[in-house]
């Protein structure tokens, strides 16, 4: 494809001040939107571009899936993998999400019991995969009956509490860490194990003092810091220590929820699970919206749905991915439309507020001039119209199509 040319949708939904472009046309020049408007203006404007014409679709951002664990911990839990193959295993699982429309993730880096791997390795098995991968190095605490804790600086090394507020391990973990993900776990997580394998999951790891030093260590390097975390008295701790963004808050109350929205507090909401109560309801997130809070939703992937909650439609509790995003964001997103928030304003929970929890506003998120040109091409508006990926013709990276689906 020449390097220029001008994209034509039957409709742009762009997720910027332009709104929605009926008929709408973007200019690709070196990866990037160069121009954005209505076809007939553009292609007067542009009279020697080639066309690509997409006049029966509709053309939006492509998604940003800002909490996931695709790359640690999900190939051993989805394929007979060794160390050896691990990597392998997860290309897969990358190509799994760049087909469902993701183009950015948030990827969290642990400390897995079984493969000691380095942030750095990670990141060069990513490298050339045409996904935007922003990495959170955590700490975790898995609820067995003996508690196990790992970081991803100290790898495959089972740790004590006592090393979790370690002020080096924490130093260095917020160095490494390139956004405010779960980079500590207020309560232990039940992870993707059975109820029975963690007992312990939901309980409380910090007192409030030792959240106050980890913040301070974070803020004292220039970085936000995110927390995995549910329940009132956990989300309390959260809130009381100044942490800037919540991952989850599954059981949030009304009052929190005013105290996060004065505070300036961020939300990742992950309605298909990852605590050990249930997880956000189409209702708490729209008085998150109502709050001007700044909400995210993510698939938390791969990881099984918690069971038996009216929003999700899921019959069996084997682990789901990335390729979920639309389906699990359709509940929240259709109960936003039906209360006055336009299209825009709904794709924005799995599009431009994610990418803003990453760090990365300014590249994309949204169709907008100078940004880098990132985005779907699709039978319908994703999560409002469509939740199969199947619907996803098209993906663009970076102006590049990578996705191609025939019809």
């Amino acid at each position: 494809m020449c390097d220029r040319f001008i994209i034509r949708g039957k409709r742009l939904v762009t997720v910027s001040e332009l709104g929605t472009i009926e008929d709408g046309a973007m200019v690709i020049e070196d990866h990037l939107i160069r121009d954005i408007g209505p076809w007939a203006s553009l292609k007067q404007k542009y009279l020697e571009l080639p066309v690509v014409d997409y006049s029966d679709m509709v053309i939006t951002p492509s998604l940003v899936d800002c909490h996931t664990h695709l790359l640690e911990f999900a190939p051993s839990s989805l394929y007979p993998v060794t160390q050896e193959t691990h990597f392998q295993a997860a290309q897969s699982i990358l190509f799994t999400a760049l087909s469902s429309g993701i183009t950015a993730l948030g990827e969290q880096i642990c400390g897995h019991p079984l493969c000691d791997f380095s942030l750095e390795d990670y990141k060069i098995s990513s490298s050339d995969f045409p996904i935007d991968i922003s990495f959170a190095t955590t700490s975790i605490s898995i609820g067995f009956e003996d508690l196990a804790h790992f970081s991803s600086v100290t790898k495959s090394q089972k740790l004590k509490k006592k090393d979790l507020v370690d002020p080096l391990v924490v130093k260095n973990l917020a160095m490494e860490s390139e956004y405010p993900g779960e980079n500590i776990f207020i309560n232990a997580t039940p992870a993707n194990f059975s109820v029975t394998e963690v007992p312990r999951a939901g309980e409380i790891i910090y007192s409030l003092q030792e959240l106050q030093q980890i913040v301070s260590i974070y803020h004292e390097v220039n970085k936000e810091i995110g927390a995995h975390v549910a329940g009132e008295e956990g989300i309390a701790l959260a809130l009381e220590a100044e942490i800037d963004v919540l991952h989850h808050s599954h059981g949030i109350t009304d009052i929190q929820l005013q105290k996060v929205a004065q505070q300036k507090t961020k939300i990742v909401a992950t309605p298909m699970g990852g605590t050990h109560i249930k997880p956000n309801s189409p209702e708490e997130i729209l008085k998150m919206m109502q709050l001007n809070i700044p909400v995210s939703i993510a698939t938390d992937a791969y990881l099984p749905p918690y069971p038996n909650v009216p929003w999700l439609h899921f019959t069996d509790q084997h682990l789901k991915g990335p390729e979920t995003l639309m389906l699990v964001a359709k509940p929240a997103m259709e109960l936003l439309h039906q209360n006055g928030y336009n299209d825009n304003q709904c794709l924005a929970l799995i599009t431009n507020n994610p990418s803003n929890i990453l760090g990365k506003g300014n590249l994309f998120g949204r169709l907008e001039h100078g940004l880098q040109a990132n985005f779907l091409v699709a039978t319908g508006l994703p999560g409002l119209e469509i939740t199969d990926p199947e619907q996803i013709k098209h993906v663009y990276f970076h102006g590049q199509k990578v996705i191609e689906r025939k019809s």
